[in-house]
Formats: structure tokens, C-alpha cells, sequence
């Protein structure tokens, strides 16, 4: 009988492990944040170069902040990339919106013109560089728009700036210098910058401001903002010494999976070196905590905060 009790709990654990956490964010909308840094990863595969995910550029006109999906950054170019991971078919307005009907959920969703929002994030861009002393050269700078999903339908031929799936799908490698195969056309090549130049803006625009994101152990990631911790005071108090000034970076390990007592979470969390671009400090530390333990967090582009458990996180990246 008592052989059959520890084996139910296993199986009990075993099926919360693996089923629930990923239920209980299945409301998430992870698709659209885990499509900016798949198509960033295939950008660097094919053409080279830094690509900078959910940056957040200071925009001096509105003393508001624009939001960039993708930047990236090669020898001879600088590309401000949107994502719209749309599924269903778009229809496209007299005023340059889409209007996307289909998709998941049934639904019809109108969006303001990518094109003509893209282009404003890269003039504000621009001049964000300007103020921290990188001058483009004429053809330096460009902008996409990129589906990646190959559920979008259209009748719609667009301008070439915008990349459809299919276009997508057929990229293919170039000169890691330059971005001929895929700016050519809409934008020219840009002259290769200088050495000192190309470290600078790469170091600016790895310290600008950009989103949080937590990943997920389903390999899923949600940009957005950390806001706190919530659990028992016991663990609470021992994260306490996590702050966005201080921390950058933080992994969440398990530390038992069978026994009957609540499991425990190890928390690496390391410190933040402003002496250089995005990586972090050599000090780090490490608090154990319950599993019960909760991440509270905004998610960009959502008017509801939602709670992760520790237990179904891999990592938090903190912003400065």
C-alpha cells in the first residue's frame, strides 16, 4: 500500500512538472516575443553581425520611449527590423494600416502601417545615435519589415522593404561585410564604417535601454518589465539583494524532483559590470529558495501582469 502512495506522488510530481507549468502560461503571448529572437538568430547566422532584440530608444520629440523589435548591426550596415508574427489573412487600408482576420483565436486586428512605423523608429534611431556621438553615413541605415509566420495569407503585393514568409524561407547567406542580397534594391549598400565607429555603436546600442525578458523552460521568452517577487518572507527577503541597479542577469536550477518535500530553487544571480558592453560582473551569488516562489512581471504590449513560478523559469534578463 505505502509502495503505491510514494509512487502516486511521483507520477503526481512528474505530471505537474512536465504539464502544468506550461498550462498555466498557455494565456501568455510568448509567440510574438519568441519570433523576435528567432528571426535575430537567423539574421546573425546569414549575414553576420550583432542583432540587439526589444530595444527601447529614447525618442527626444515625444519624451516617450520607441519600441524596436530588431536592430542589426554589420560593417556596413544598420537595420531597424519590425516583426509581425500575423496569422490569418491581411487586407491592406487606404491609410497604410493591416487588417488581420483569422488567425488563433478568430478574431480581426487592425495594426497602424508597419512600414510607416518602422521607418519612424529608425529616424528616432538615428538621432538617438547622434546625441551619443555615432554619425551614420548616407546608406548606412535601413528598415525592414519581416513575417515570419507561415500562416500569413495576402492578395496584397507590398513595397520591397517588407519581407513576406516566402521571401522569408529563400534568404540566403551573403557577404558578411554588407547586406547586399537583401537591401540591394530598396536601400543600396552602405560603405563599410570604420573599426572605431562599428565598436562605438555597437556599444551603445548594447548599453541603450531595452525590455526585460524572462525565458521559459519550454523555450519560450516574454519581453517586458520585472516588478518583484512574491512568496514567503523567508525567500523574499533572501532575493531581496536582487535590483535591477545591481543585477543583470539571474538562472533558476532545481535542486530536488522526488522527494516529498517542496522542492527547492537555487537562484545564480550576477552582478552588473557597467565597464562593459551587456555582459556581467565575475561576482556572483546564490540564494535557495521554495519553489512556490513567484516572479511578478509586466509583459510588453499587455495591460495585465502575470505570475510566473520560479520553478518554470530558466533565466531573467534585467535591463539597466
Amino acid at each position: 500500500m505505502w509502495v503505491e502512495i510514494l509512487c502516486g506522488l511521483v507520477i503526481y510530481k512528474l505530471f505537474r512538472r512536465f504539464f502544468y507549468d506550461d498550462d498555466e502560461f498557455s494565456d501568455v503571448a510568448t509567440s510574438d516575443s519568441t519570433a523576435l529572437f528567432s528571426v535575430a538568430h537567423r539574421l546573425e547566422k546569414l549575414y553576420g553581425g550583432k542583432a540587439y532584440v526589444g530595444l527601447r530608444i529614447p525618442d527626444a520629440d515625444t519624451a516617450s520611449r520607441q519600441d524596436i523589435d530588431v536592430v542589426l548591426v554589420t560593417k556596413g550596415q544598420v537595420v531597424v527590423i519590425a516583426v509581425k508574427n500575423l496569422s490569418g489573412i491581411v487586407t491592406v487600408t487606404s491609410d497604410g494600416s493591416w487588417v488581420c482576420d483569422g488567425g488563433k483565436h478568430h478574431t480581426t486586428e487592425t495594426y497602424p502601417d508597419p512600414l510607416a512605423e518602422v521607418k519612424k523608429q529608425a529616424s528616432v534611431l538615428e538621432s538617438y545615435l547622434e546625441q551619443r556621438g555615432v554619425t551614420l553615413l548616407e546608406g548606412n541605415l535601413s528598415c525592414k519589415v519581416v513575417i515570419p509566420n507561415p500562416n500569413f495569407r495576402t492578395i496584397h503585393a507590398f513595397p520591397s522593404e517588407v519581407i513576406t514568409y516566402e521571401e522569408w524561407q529563400q534568404l540566403k547567406p551573403v557577404s558578411r561585410s554588407i547586406l547586399s542580397g537583401w537591401v540591394k534594391g530598396a536601400f543600396g549598400t552602405g560603405k563599410e564604417m570604420q573599426e572605431s565607429s562599428h565598436q562605438k555603436l555597437n556599444f551603445i546600442l548594447g548599453t541603450a535601454p531595452m525590455w526585460d525578458r524572462v525565458e521559459l523552460k519550454s523555450s519560450k521568452i516574454v519581453l517586458g518589465e520585472f516588478l518583484e517577487f512574491k512568496g514567503k518572507e523567508e525567500d523574499t527577503l533572501a532575493l531581496r539583494h536582487i535590483k535591477r541597479s545591481k543585477v543583470d542577469c539571474i538562472s533558476v536550477q532545481k535542486t530536488s524532483m522526488f522527494g516529498l518535500a517542496p522542492s527547492r530553487l537555487q537562484v545564480l544571480y550576477s552582478y552588473r559590470d557597467y565597464r562593459s558592453e551587456g555582459s556581467s560582473g565575475s561576482e556572483s551569488k546564490e540564494v535557495t529558495v521554495r519553489s512556490s516562489t513567484e516572479v511578478v512581471f509586466q509583459p510588453r504590449d499587455s495591460a495585465k501582469m502575470k505570475k510566473f513560478k520560479l520553478s518554470s523559469l530558466v533565466s531573467i534578463t534585467l535591463s539597466a
